[in-house]
């Protein structure tokens, strides 16, 4: 079988995966790793989660570091799709991987390859998620992991788990792009430390598996929407399904629709203003932490999928994220946290203005746990009433 290489979307450099780069040399832009079209014919898929598809990851391990990722529930909706006023709704619940968000399916792939690089230890900056998600299976292999996070922006939830597994935690007084700066710059300095942000092209590797498994699972539906933070789900999500058609598992690719919070949104700005290039955000604020993002480092490849797929780029406000995460879990019993919900908010003004169609199929992706966030939801007006401990004044609050 023709070995995998590296390859730049954007100005089309190649590289030899013997290399341990994320970054194309050339232009800048992160590095994705291609295959042979001929030789992905054929494979098949054996087990369950992630490593289902390793045939089509680019790790030669037998013992992959994993805390058994993927295989995550495809719920049908039975309130909301009616509500929003489309045919059917999926919603991809990747809150239940096993440190809460999607990011466990990157990691384990990522982690994996450090160990055959030979890494000490790994490195992030986040916003949250990639933090602790990091962190643990940096501790399942045994490696040091130091998570940069923005100093105050990071929801105590996500911040937890990072301290539990053992992760050094650097606050850095600035937003999360300074900290990915900060990480890319060391990256280039050491090959002690792997850096496992989604600008690592193994990262996408692993988070491509979603695709393969709302395909498998459910077939293609007309479109996907997908939160959109520094870029790289949306982009693993959209070359997943390319894999699939190339492979001839898939006929007729899905619409892809990536969704930002307003306070952080600057693919959204280019694609409705039709700008070639974003205009970074300085000072990105949105209550949706894990998408709080100014300057999206996989922001070309995100509008690349978008309009490939002839879908579109959507911005919602911190209020309709709050009031769908709400609806999620009081119509559908799904708890997520707020970026989670952008996606759900996003179809719903989709809808409202007939970019997608009443008799449309949708998968919509929620990415991660609400438990990440708690505080969040504390915001939202909600009936609560304290009584004395008297079986007669709990009988008034049933009967009123």
């Amino acid at each position: 079988m023709k070995l995998p290489k590296y390859k730049c979307e954007n100005c089309g450099y190649e590289e030899s995966l013997d290399k341990n780069i994320y970054f194309c040399p050339r232009c800048g832009d992160p590095l994705t790793i291609v295959y042979d079209e001929d030789e992905l014919h054929g494979i098949s898929f054996k087990g369950k989660g992630v490593w289902r598809y390793k045939d089509v990851l680019p790790v030669s391990s037998e013992k992959p570091v994993t805390l058994n990722e993927g295989g995550t529930p495809l719920h049908q909706s039975v309130s909301l799709y009616k509500e929003i006023g489309i045919k059917e709704l999926w919603i991809k619940n990747e809150g239940l991987n096993p440190t809460g968000s999607f990011k466990d399916r990157g990691m384990t792939v990522g982690v994996t390859r450090a160990l055959e690089l030979g890494a000490r230890s790994v490195i992030c900056a986040s916003t949250g998620n990639t933090a602790a998600s990091l962190s643990a299976y940096a501790a399942r292999a045994g490696l040091r992991s130091y998570v940069v996070v923005p100093e105050g922006s990071i929801a105590l939830g996500k911040l937890a788990q990072a301290r539990a597994a053992g992760a050094k935690i650097v606050k850095v007084r600035g937003n999360f792009d300074y900290a990915l700066k900060m990480v890319r710059t060391l990256a280039t300095m050491t090959t002690e430390t792997y850096l496992l942000n989604s600008v690592n092209p193994f990262r996408i590797e692993g988070q491509k598996t979603l695709a393969y498994e709302i395909i498998e699972e459910y077939g293609s539906p007309d479109w996907i929407f997908i939160p959109v933070g520094n870029a790289g789900n949306i982009t693993a999500l959209w070359k997943g399904l390319k894999e699939l058609k190339s492979i001839g598992l898939l006929e007729k690719l899905p619409k892809l629709a990536g969704v930002q919070a307003e306070g952080a949104s600057p693919i959204y700005r280019a694609f409705a203003e039709q700008k070639e290039e974003i205009i970074p955000i300085q000072n990105p604020q949105t209550v949706a932490t894990a998408i709080k993002i100014g300057n999206p480092a996989s922001w070309r490849r995100a509008m690349r999928a978008v309009k490939e797929s002839g879908g579109v780029m959507l911005s919602v406000s911190d209020q309709e994220i709050l009031e769908y995460q709400k609806k999620l879990s009081s119509k559908e019993g799904i708890f997520v946290e707020p970026a989670s919900a952008a996606s759900i908010a996003g179809l719903a003004k989709a809808s409202l203005h007939n970019i997608v169609d009443k008799n449309d199929r949708v998968v919509a992706v929620v990415t991660g746990n609400g438990l990440k966030d708690p505080e969040s939801l504390m915001k939202i007006d909600t009936e609560e009433v304290t009584i004395d401990a008297d079986i007669n004044e709990l009988k008034k609050v049933i009967n009123n």
